[in-house]
């Protein structure tokens, strides 16, 4: 995977823009030697690792529009970063750019309990939200499984889901308002403390852009009333296609429940033995269905999902008593993939998304990949919307390794496309999925997406080398094609 190549005209400015860069935010706020700039050389997708030119950490939204101005008068290209969690290399630095980290964003502005809502800047945890609202009865839905250090900027960034996403939706579904600023430091603030704000909808175009069009220094998140009453139920399966048919049933018979996890043995060892969250050992697959709302529905629901369950072979059935028992059974799916790190020395995180009904099928896949590729694989899924985490097992000082990994993990993706689902559910595309674009997207669908970074940032400053595999300058994309002398649509009058 190749970032852009450095540019001697940038680097040739180092020493300049970092005087600019203390003049405007103080010393301590530039970094600029090589030890400090090793914290940020990487973000989560851990195989890759480049220092940037200097790292700056604005506090202010002024401090932001600063910053951009400078890079964008000098043509300095600047990524984005939040807390780093990110699997996909959506924060890889550039050795020629701007690392502009966000942590200091760290603030939540208000909590507006009438409204159901709260403001917050990007660098606030995810989990951070809920917690500072537990006391009115009131929480933020989307819970991704690293919600305890990933930012909610990033969460904007990547339209990040997690395990309650099924019924209460990803990002851009919990979001109301957003405060941006552009490449040229103009400061633009889309929607509200309302449901639904006029126009086009910009903050769909932002959620999910992956620091592309714009950097994130505010959020409007929509808090909902915490459930009256919440059941999660375990069920253990001697073969995975039977808690894959499984997750077809319940969502077939319309149960829509909170959410609907299924992990593989690999997966419930590495977990239970983490942090003993009670799961059985002697299944090839584990389903956890949450169910929530009034009493009576829930019990009821349980009720369903557990004959659904025995009728499509499930060997283990347990009801959580309590809400500690409930907490264990997610804390396990929750803590799988630092789990699996006990057991293998590197692993590689996928994402993607296939139809519900072909979850058997992509298992069945997944399965001969690892034959042929001679990698273990534990599969941990969002299974009740189809999100794939297939956990490719390997080790990076073994030759060979890494790129077996890789070719592994491209295989899958390619393999979800074919069954009908995307590249990505929650991760983004970063560098990791950027090379694979074109198996789900024609030539002019890329350009059409291109063109509209070039609505946002006609010099390609903001974050390059992520999501498109070619990057074409903006006046390219403008250009008229001429093929053999003959112009499109001759007929059309020209001015």
């Amino acid at each position: 995977m190749r970032m852009p190549a450095p540019e001697a005209a940038a680097l040739a400015q180092r020493d300049e823009l970092i005087a600019e860069f203390r003049a405007l935010l103080g010393r301590d706020a530039v970094i600029a030697d090589q030890a400090g700039l090793e914290v940020y050389e990487n973000d989560g997708l851990t195989a890759y690792a480049q220092k940037p030119m200097v790292a700056v950490l604005p506090a202010t939204t002024d401090e932001v529009a600063g910053v951009l101005k400078i890079c964008a008068r000098r043509g300095i290209r600047v990524v984005p970063r939040g807390a780093g969690t990110s699997l996909s290399g959506g924060a890889l630095p550039l050795a020629d750019g701007v690392l502009l980290g966000l942590g200091r964003f760290n603030r939540i502005l208000d909590v507006d309990v009438a409204n159901r809502c709260a403001v917050v800047q990007p660098g606030v945890p995810n989990l951070a939200i809920t917690t500072a609202v537990a006391a009115h009865g009131l929480y933020y839905a989307p819970d991704p499984s690293s919600q305890i250090a990933c930012s909610i900027g990033g969460n904007v960034a990547e339209n990040a889901g997690g395990v309650h996403c099924l019924k209460y939706g990803v990002t851009t579904n919990n979001i109301l308002g957003l405060e941006i600023v552009l490449i040229d430091g103009t400061v633009v603030r889309l929607g509200g403390r309302h449901m639904d704000a006029g126009g086009y909808d910009l903050m769909g175009v932002l959620t999910g852009s992956e620091g592309l069009l714009g950097v994130v220094t505010e959020v409007t998140v929509r808090l909902l009333p915490r459930p009256e009453t919440v059941r999660a139920l375990l069920m253990g399966f001697p073969q995975v296609a039977d808690a894959g048919a499984c997750v077809a049933e319940i969502i077939g018979a319309g149960i829509v429940p909170a959410g609907l996890e299924m992990m593989d043995r690999d997966a419930i060892h590495a977990a239970e033995a983490f942090c003993d969250a009670g799961y059985p050992l002697d299944v090839e697959a584990l389903l956890i269905a949450e169910l929530d709302g009034p009493g009576p529905e829930v019990e009821a629901l349980i009720a369903r999902v557990a004959a659904i369950a025995r009728a499509a072979g499930a060997t283990s059935l347990r009801e959580s008593r309590d809400e500690a028992e409930r907490q264990r059974f997610w804390a396990g799916r929750k803590a799988a993939f630092p789990a699996v790190g006990r057991i293998s020395p590197d692993y590689y995180c996928m994402d993607g998304t296939i139809p519900r009904g072909r979850l058997p099928e992509m298992l069945g896949i997944i399965s001969g990949l690892t034959r042929e590729y001679g990698l273990r694989c534990a599969n941990v899924f969002h299974a009740g919307d189809g999100n794939l985490h297939p956990l490719i097992l390997y080790d990076a000082n073994a030759p060979g390794e890494l790129e077996r990994a890789e070719a592994f993990g491209a295989e899958i993706l390619k393999a979800c496309v074919r069954l009908g689902g995307v590249l990505t559910g929650e991760h983004g595309v970063g560098i990791e999925k950027r090379d694979l674009m074109g198996e789900m997207f024609t030539e002019t669908d890329l350009a059409h997406q291109q063109r509209l970074k070039c609505a946002f940032d006609p010099d390609g400053l903001l974050n390059p080398g992520k999501v498109f595999p070619t990057l074409h300058r903006c006046a390219e994309l403008g250009r008229m094609h001429v093929h053999h002398g003959q112009l499109p649509h001759a007929h059309l009058p020209r001015f």
